[in-house]
Parts: C-alpha cells; sequence; structure tokens
C-alpha cells in the first residue's frame, strides 16, 4: 500500500456528507497514481456516525479504487487514542492524518504530500507558517495553540513553526519507531517532537485553518494545557541535560490519560 489516509470521528455525523463532497473526490484522484486506503476510527461515536460511514464508504456505497476500513472504540478514549488505533491499523508506506470536520482544506492533500520528499520524514500543515493562515477560529483557541507551539519552537526546532496541528504526513519508519501515549490531544505534538528529538526531518506546508463548519471541538483546553505544560517540562530539562532521552520517550505514561 502506497499511502493510507487515517481519519478519526468523534460524533461527526454531520460532517459525513463533507466527506463525500470534499475528501472523496482528492482520495479518488490520488488513487489514480498510487494505492490508496481510508482508515476511520469512530472513538465512541454515540450519534450515528459509524452508520453515516458505512452508508457512505462501505462495500454496498459503489467506490472502486480506494480500500476502506472502519475501526470502533467502544467508548470514547480520545483523540490520541484513536490516531494510535488508525496508525496501528494502517499499511502504507506514507500515512496522512487528518481532521473529519475539514478545518485544514481536503484539497490540501496532494500539496502536503507534495512536500515528503527523499530528505523529509515528517510534513505538517502550518497555519503559523508566514505563508499560512487562519480563517475565523476563536481568538481563545489561537491563543492556546500559537502560544504552545512559540513554546515548542524554543524547545525542539525554531524554523518549525506549528506544532499543534493534527493534519501530517509521515513516512512509516517514523510510526513505527515513534510511540507515544498520550490519549488527548496532546498525541500529535507528542508524536513529532519526539520524532525530532531522535532526528527524524520535518517540513512545513503552509496551509489555512479554518473554523470548523459543524459540530462543536471536542478539545478539553484546560487538560490539553496543562498536558502540553507536562510535556514542555520534560522536554526542556533533557535540553538543560538534566533528564536522558529516555525520560522524554517516556513522557506520557506518567500523566493522567486522555489528556
Amino acid at each position: 500500500m502506497d499511502l493510507s489516509i487515517v481519519i478519526p470521528c468523534y460524533n461527526e455525523v454531520e460532517n459525513v456528507p463533507k466527506l463525500q463532497e470534499e475528501f472523496l473526490p482528492v482520495a479518488l484522484e490520488l488513487a489514480q497514481t498510487r494505492s490508496v486506503e481510508v482508515v476511520f476510527v469512530d472513538d465512541g461515536c454515540t450519534d450515528g456516525t459509524w452508520e453515516a460511514l458505512h452508508d457512505a464508504f462501505g462495500e454496498g456505497a459503489g467506490l472502486p479504487g480506494i480500500a476502506f476500513q472502519f475501526e470502533r472504540h467502544s467508548v470514547n478514549r480520545g483523540l490520541g487514542a484513536a490516531i494510535r488505533t488508525g496508525l496501528a491499523a494502517a499499511r502504507g508506506e506514507m500515512v496522512l492524518t487528518t481532521d473529519s470536520d475539514g478545518t485544514y482544506k481536503f484539497s490540501e492533500i496532494p500539496g502536503l504530500l507534495s512536500c515528503l520528499t527523499d530528505d523529509v520524514d515528517i510534513v505538517t500543515a502550518s497555519p503559523y507558517h508566514p505563508s499560512g493562515g487562519v480563517a475565523g477560529v476563536p481568538a481563545y483557541r489561537l491563543l492556546f495553540s500559537r502560544g504552545c507551539s512559540a513554546i515548542y519552537r524554543l524547545l525542539a526546532d525554531w524554523r518549525v513553526y506549528t506544532y499543534t496541528c493534527l493534519f501530517r504526513a509521515y513516512r512509516r519508519e517514523v510510526i513505527e519507531n515513534v510511540t507515544f501515549e498520550s490519549d488527548g490531544f496532546l498525541a500529535g505534538t507528542e508524536l513529532m517532537v519526539k520524532g525530532m528529538l531522535m532526528g527524524y526531518r520535518v517540513a512545513e506546508h503552509p496551509a489555512v485553518l479554518y473554523r470548523r463548519a459543524y459540530g462543536e471541538s471536542k478539545a478539553k483546553i484546560k487538560r490539553t494545557v496543562l498536558a502540553h505544560l507536562e510535556f514542555q517540562a520534560r522536554v526542556l530539562a533533557h535540553r538543560l541535560g538534566l533528564k536522558p532521552m529516555a525520560d522524554v520517550l517516556q513522557v506520557a505514561a506518567e500523566m493522567p490519560r486522555r489528556a
């Protein structure tokens, strides 16, 4: 399999038509030149998302050229847990993770993948890059996200502007060798920062972050802030020579679950 696209979902039934209208044409276009699978992860949805996904993308939908997989958690376990389930199921040499709500345009997927060149291991969408942007996102969320990314620029690599994004592409080697323990919204940052500390190379794809059109964000701001602060403290201790690399790599084992 050349490419796996992992899409975690939690109570996103309103966004399934958006996936059909905006994501599916992009996936079908990609499937013209490579083998593609899409892994949907239902993270304990209670609003009919599971059934809607099967109706739209299951065997009866008549969608040739793409392999669809459906993973399901019996209860809601958090975004990080859903990503981990999706990555474990993915078979592609390249693995892309994306939000189900289209806050980054699905049409950006080919551009993101084009940045995964021979000398790059991870590509992250970057609204905070000078060529990126945001549109309609609540100010308090931007304050948190920009602030976190600014701190990670000091701790990891100042040349990378955005650290809090799910819309990313990875080489298979990265997801096989870099583990992350957070079950919550820290997970994507944890995965990328650990990868960077292990020597994997990151490139950015400037993109626009939009406000979601349907449903509500599932992020718990206080819990997520505390998780990031804990992780940042450990990374800083490692940078100052106070903690070994192993302590950073195991950072989330001591965090509250679903951080």
